[in-house]
């Protein structure tokens, strides 16, 4: 199943996205939470008669895509934590040593934006990085999870852009400031349910283009920690709640790593892509002020 949320009518509704178009998840089954972190924190049977619901459903209920306003496809996540240097060649790139255990930070909601919404380029800087990241949404309140568990606790996967403002990430020791601007972190265009993808999320083709340049090519095979040790980390430190993302780092060939270091900017267009998961596509506009 590939979920998203979506605004209908002023108000975001849960759907089911098929190739044909936008399902309406509450139309079908009204009983049906209206929001996914609803749903995925609800009982297996509700989700089993959403998905049945949905795979019976005449194509002459879908949405078109194209008149649909994409919203993140997870509204409301209690958590979102964030791994970083978790691709060996942007440790490199960074200059960083390899990590023997991930880099470690949380984004706030407010940082967070959907599919086609502007990412914001602050009035306090010019050095808006761009990110390609996997990222987890858990799927079952766990604690002291194996690796070898992991597989039960994840619902899906999604795609994310960790927009970054490099000079405030720089301003202190932690990373907080400059991964936690408005309107910087993008998230979507769905959720894909674990079954429809390989074990952990690997082997993904991972990209990040630039007004249509390849500014990141990498494979999610290419992470440190994958999926499953990275739930194993986490779950030793905290509790990990259905709705939970986890953000699961970036390869290399970000923008502040080049030479001439390159940044995003006003009216330029950004492109995250994972294969089997989905285009994230953003514009850049300058904050308002």
């Amino acid at each position: 199943m590939r979920y998203v949320t979506y605004k209908k009518e002023g108000a975001p509704r849960l759907g089911a996205l098929t190739d044909n178009g936008i399902i309406d998840i509450q139309t079908l089954v009204p009983e049906a939470p209206e929001a996914l972190r609803g749903l995925i924190a609800a009982d297996a049977s509700m989700r089993d008669r959403v998905a049945s619901a949905v795979a019976g459903a005449p194509n002459g209920d879908c949405l078109p895509l194209a008149d649909c306003l994409l919203l993140p496809p997870v509204m409301d996540p209690g958590k979102i934590i964030c791994l970083g240097l978790n691709y060996a060649d942007h440790a490199k790139e960074g200059g960083h040593a390899i990590p023997d255990y991930p880099a470690m930070f949380l984004r706030c909601t407010t940082s967070m934006i959907g599919p086609n919404d502007p990412m914001i380029l602050p009035v306090c800087s010019e050095q808006l990085d761009w990110e390609a990241e996997l990222a987890i949404v858990i799927g079952k309140r766990c604690r002291h999870v194996k690796k070898s568990d992991a597989a039960s606790v994840i619902f899906g996967y999604t795609a994310m852009n960790d927009g970054s403002i490099r000079e405030y990430q720089r301003k202190s020791a932690q990373w907080t400031a400059g991964k936690n601007f408005d309107g910087t972190g993008a998230l979507g265009p769905c959720v894909v349910t674990a079954d429809e993808l390989p074990a952990a999320a690997s082997g993904l083709k991972i990209q990040t283009r630039l007004n249509g340049t390849v500014m990141q090519s990498s494979n999610t095979d290419q992470m440190i920690f994958d999926a499953f040790r990275t739930v194993e980390i986490l779950s030793e430190i905290m509790t990990l709640e259905p709705g939970d993302l986890i953000a699961m780092g970036t390869p290399s060939g970000v923008g502040h790593a080049r030479r001439p270091q390159v940044w995003m900017k006003a009216g330029d267009r950004v492109e995250v892509e994972i294969e089997n998961i989905g285009l994230l596509s953003n514009p850049i506009v300058a904050e308002q002020v």
